[in-house]
């Protein structure tokens, strides 16, 4: 699942049901601090965000319920696949964050996890909760259009 974009960014994962059962108001890029042997597995490319989210604990946001699998060869010192790791972010945006939860009942929930520079980087989407109706709509245009794109493509 790794693919490298023109920007230099080599993405890891991705959480494409996110964008399903969330509407996205503001996507924040944050830091991950990993163990050695999670850095090994995430290098490998063998991450799975998609149930996750993030939370603040004292002050702090912490990513909950990531599964970084174990890596074999790291022997007595692995990790907790499902561990709870730390987000590197500034002050400023931590306290906008928790704000936004706190008061506007928005959820925090990571989209994709990337490599910039060498350095691990995860993106946080502040959410808000789709209703099903909303998921329907989604569906029904996702599908006109490529109904649509597939007609242009037999006209053609």
């Amino acid at each position: 699942m790794k693919k490298k974009t023109n920007n230099g960014l080599k993405i890891i994962s991705q959480n494409r049901k996110a964008s399903f059962n969330y509407f996205f108001q503001e996507k924040v890029e944050a830091g991950i601090i990993l163990k050695g042997s999670e850095i090994k597995s995430v290098r490998s490319g063998k991450v799975n965000i998609s149930e996750s989210y993030a939370i603040d604990k004292e002050g702090e946001i912490f990513l909950i319920n990531s599964h970084i699998p174990i890596y074999k060869e790291a022997s007595y010192s692995n990790h907790n696949p499902y561990a709870e790791r730390k987000l590197l972010l500034n002050k400023k945006e931590i306290n906008k964050l928790i704000g936004k939860v706190n008061q506007d009942g928005f959820t925090l929930i990571p989209t994709k996890m990337y490599f910039k520079k060498g350095k691990a980087k995860i993106e946080i989407a502040i959410s808000k909760g789709k209703k099903n109706h909303d998921k329907r709509y989604a569906k029904k245009t996702r599908d006109w259009n490529r109904e649509k794109a597939r007609y242009f493509r037999k006209s053609s």
